[in-house]
């Protein structure tokens, strides 16, 4: 069935608010594998912190690497000054055997590694090899002999050519079995190991090549570190030499909190992608003075201890982060440090006199809540202290009493309904920050928001979070952000690379699960990193011309949301076409996001009133056969937006719409 649409645009009503291109911005956080799948670390456990996994005492991720019947392990206190656990080998002159450890990896190549170890050797251990291997073949990808010349702790540095890329190979860190053999006394055979690491050469300030180069397609404006971890994060712990710095257990997540990912990294990410920074601190564990010197360390100048501190990190020049966010979901059972809203207001209080004692120049922002209790009491006792004040929008099955048995159709109808929640969620808020003039000033910030598909605490690796209906409903509630620019400044995407929900760059074949799902390289593809159809929404609305709204009126069919709980807007009679509309600084280009939300075709007439254009527009779109497609290991670019040009008059007799799509129109004024 086609039904048909009519829209017209005012484009002599320009608004008089711009749209912040923070909108479009993004989220980083230390979750599950979202470090170890961004940075370009192939190895891990790369000083040795987690716990044997076997009877051997060889650390989580490597495994006893020998044929000798004597070689024995041990976990020890790692080199002076560094973190984690040294790992201690004692080889058996007499087994003449080979002994180290080992890990499974997927390397690219040909390629080079830059390879660190930081080792201590009996004084008869004249080299130990670092190896590469493809662990179905035994072939030999890559060697590096390190000569080890040092009965002390030593760090070694080389560079390891791997002559082909493999999904499926193994790293050794050994003495070879032809290595001299040599009389046995009491210290005899033993190679400690404190650090062993792999860097590609290709990376960018530590991060795959590939994760920079999408994520700078994605023109982001703003990058944001955060998340459920950061309040249980201790700033100064990510700073300095990396082997220094303190291994820490992530208490939000499990597993082990990136050492290598810390304040300067982060920093130097975004001046690389030239994105504005904006950082949470931690209220939940940490305290007032705490953030402050954060603060002084990011921004103070060489003559204060956090600013001489960073100076002598190698970083004189202050990073000048002027965008500051005080408490994460601290609403939440979940999180560290959990209060009641009273209690966060106070704290809040607190927190920003030491922050702006720091540096007065600074944005802040504030955990806001969906609950407008929640809100209310916040405003109430500390509104006058913040800029803004965060919302965390994520979209699911759980408000419509859904589950995986309701029907396909009704699910997807659910989850295009995005916006009206977002639309819901930014009025309540809006009303209660208008209503009293002591905090009417502060304004939103949507500093995490995507689709969840509820129920996912058991989600059986279903990447539901990265179809072409996501990518619809991603697309619609950005539409209503754009709708509300006037106070919605700020809008961060959860998450980046792979992560919790599934960042919209996808790096390997590993979704992330609550519990269950595939491991890492079940695919054969794990070294392919693609974008997801929301990334192509994302970069599609990020890297358009668009600063001033146009107001739209529009005449469409309507689709309706078969709820099982009660709601608090009506879902019964929701437009098919999401639309929004803008131009540019100057006024020569008129920008028109069309989302169609409905399962059917339409055609639709577009009329821009008091804009001449020129013959020829320029049609973005992003579209499948299914609402369940995805792109994939295997089909990476199976959903891709395309562009193409359409005579301005196909506009006036009725284009066609395809169904859950989302396109972006630019008309030119004619000369």
């Amino acid at each position: 069935m086609n039904t048909n649409a009519t829209i017209t645009i005012d484009c002599s009503r320009k608004s008089e608010h711009t749209i912040n291109p923070y909108l479009f911005g993004h989220f980083v956080e230390d979750i599950r594998d979202h470090m170890e799948a961004m940075l370009a670390f192939p190895l891990r456990d790369m000083d040795f912190e987690s716990e044997a996994e076997t009877k051997t005492p060889v650390s989580g991720s490597w495994r006893a690497y020998t044929n000798g019947r004597n070689t024995g392990y041990a976990m020890e206190a790692p080199a002076p000054r560094h973190s984690g656990r040294a790992q201690r080998i004692r080889i058996l002159s007499d087994d003449e055997a080979y002994a180290g450890i080992a890990q499974k990896a997927a390397l690219k190549g040909p390629m080079k590694y830059t390879v660190r170890l930081v080792a201590r050797a009996s004084i008869e251990l004249q080299y130990a090899m670092v190896e590469a291997v493809d662990r179905r073949t035994e072939e030999t990808l890559g060697q590096l002999r390190v000569e080890l010349g040092s009965h002390n702790w030593h760090e070694y540095v080389g560079e390891l050519s791997i002559t082909r890329a493999c999904s499926d190979a193994e790293i050794r860190v050994y003495v070879p079995a032809e290595h001299p053999r040599w009389i046995d006394h009491v210290s005899t055979g033993m190679l400690w190991i404190d650090h062993v690491s792999l860097l590609l050469i290709d990376c960018i300030a530590m991060v795959k090549r590939e994760v920079i180069e999408m994520t700078r397609g994605l023109n982001a404006g703003m990058m944001r570190l955060a998340g459920n971890y950061i309040s249980a994060y201790h700033w100064e712990h990510g700073i300095g030499p990396v082997l220094e710095r303190p291994v820490m257990y992530n208490e939000a997540w499990g597993g082990w909190t990136s050492k290598y990912f810390g304040t300067d990294e982060f920093i130097r990410f975004c001046r690389e992608l030239q994105v504005e920074p904006l950082i949470c601190v931690n209220d939940g564990s940490g305290t007032p003075e705490e953030a402050a010197q954060w603060i002084e360390y990011c921004n103070g100048s060489v003559d204060t201890p956090m600013g001489a501190l960073r100076a002598r990190n190698g970083f004189p020049e202050p990073y000048n982060v002027k965008y500051w966010e005080i408490g994460n979901e601290v609403w939440g059972q979940w999180q560290v440090g959990t209060c009641t809203a009273e209690q966060f207001a106070k704290r809040t209080i607190s927190f920003v006199k030491a922050m702006k004692e720091a540096d007065a120049s600074i944005v802040l922002l504030a955990c806001g809540h969906y609950e407008q209790e929640w809100n209310r009491t916040v405003l109430d006792l500390a509104g006058e202290y913040m800029d803004y004040l965060t919302l965390h929008l994520y979209h699911g099955y759980g408000p419509f009493g859904m589950n995986r048995d309701t029907p396909a159709e009704e699910r997807y109808k659910a989850i295009a309904s995005y916006p009206e929640w977002t639309r819901h969620h930014i009025r309540k808020t809006t009303e209660l920050i208008r209503f009293q003039s002591k905090h009417s000033h502060v304004k939103l910030a949507i500093t995490e928001y995507n689709t969840m598909y509820y129920p996912n605490t058991v989600r059986k690796g279903l990447p539901n979070e990265h179809t072409l209906g996501a990518a619809v409903a991603n697309a619609a509630n950005l539409n209503e952000m754009i709708r509300c620019s006037d106070m919605v400044h700020i809008g961060s995407f959860s998450d980046l690379v792979n992560g919790w929900l599934g960042g919209c760059i996808r790096v390997g074949d590993y979704y992330a699960d609550q519990y269950c799902g595939k491991e890492p390289g079940w695919s054969g593809l794990p070294l392919t990193i693609y974008g997801t159809p929301t990334y192509e929404v994302l970069k599609l609305y990020a890297n358009r011309d668009v600063r001033r709204l146009l107001p739209v009126q529009a005449e469409c069919g309507t689709f309706s949301v078969a709820s099982n709980k009660e709601t608090p807007m009506e879902l019964d009679a929701l437009p098919e076409l999401d639309i929004v509309a803008g131009t540019n600084d100057d006024g020569s280009q008129v920008t028109v996001f069309i989302v169609n939300r409905s399962l059917e075709e339409v055609t639709a007439v577009l009329d821009l009133q008091a804009f001449e254009a020129s013959g020829e527009t320029t049609l973005y779109e992003i579209t499948g056969n299914s609402y369940d497609d995805v792109n994939s290991v295997f089909q990476p670019d199976y959903i891709v937006c395309q562009e193409r040009k359409v005579p301005a008059e196909a506009w006036h007799r009725g284009h066609l719409l395809r169904p859950f799509s989302v396109y972006a129109l630019e008309f030119k004024a004619r000369s």
